[in-house]
C-alpha cells in the first residue's frame, strides 16, 4: 500500500513538474493561423507582429480554464495598451458554449473558434488550457501545459519581460 501511494505522488509530482515544462515549440516562429473571432471577423495572428501575444488555447468543460480566464483578462486589461495582445482559441465543437461562458465570465479579450481544431494541431495542444506567449518578432518564447494557481505570476513575470525587449 505504502509503495503503491509512493508511486501515485511521484506520478503527480512528475506531472506537476512537467506542466510548465517547455514545448518543442519554443525558439521557433509561430505557426502563423487565421480564426473567425467572437466579433464576428476574422484575426490572423500575423496581424499582431510587433506586439507580445498571449495565445490560450481553452474549452468550456475545462474547470481550470474557467478559474484561469478572469485572470488572464486582468493582464490584457492591463497591458494592452503597451503593446500586449491576448488571443483567447475555443476548440469547443459548438462555438454558443464558449460565447455563453465568454459572457458569463465577462472576459474582453478576442475569443477565436477552432472548431476543427486545426490550429490546435498546429501548436501540439492535447490538453487544457495551453498558454502560449509569442514575442514581438514572432517567436514563441514560452509554452505553458494546464494552469495551476499562481501560473498567473509566471506570466507576468514572462510578459513584463518580453514587453521590456
Amino acid at each position: 500500500m505504502k509503495i503503491k501511494n509512493l508511486t501515485i505522488g511521484l506520478l503527480f509530482t512528475a506531472l506537476a513538474a512537467t506542466s510548465l515544462a517547455s514545448s518543442g515549440l519554443e525558439g521557433q516562429a509561430a505557426p502563423d493561423f487565421a480564426l473567425k473571432s467572437s466579433s464576428g471577423e476574422n484575426l490572423r495572428l500575423s496581424e499582431y507582429r510587433g506586439d507580445v501575444v498571449m495565445i490560450n488555447f481553452w474549452a468550456t468543460w475545462c474547470g481550470p480554464c474557467r478559474q484561469e480566464m478572469p485572470l488572464l483578462d486582468e493582464l490584457y486589461t492591463r497591458y494592452e495598451r503597451v503593446g500586449f495582445n491576448l488571443l483567447g482559441v475555443n476548440i469547443d465543437d459548438d462555438s454558443r458554449r464558449a460565447m455563453q461562458m465568454i459572457e458569463e465570465l465577462g472576459v474582453n479579450f478576442p475569443v477565436l473558434f477552432d472548431a476543427q481544431k486545426e490550429v490546435s494541431k498546429l501548436y501540439d495542444v492535447e490538453a487544457m488550457p495551453v498558454t502560449v506567449l509569442v514575442d514581438r518578432e514572432g517567436n514563441v518564447r514560452y509554452v505553458h501545459h494546464g494552469y495551476k494557481p499562481g501560473y498567473e505570476d509566471k506570466y507576468l513575470d514572462q510578459v513584463r519581460a518580453l514587453l521590456r525587449e
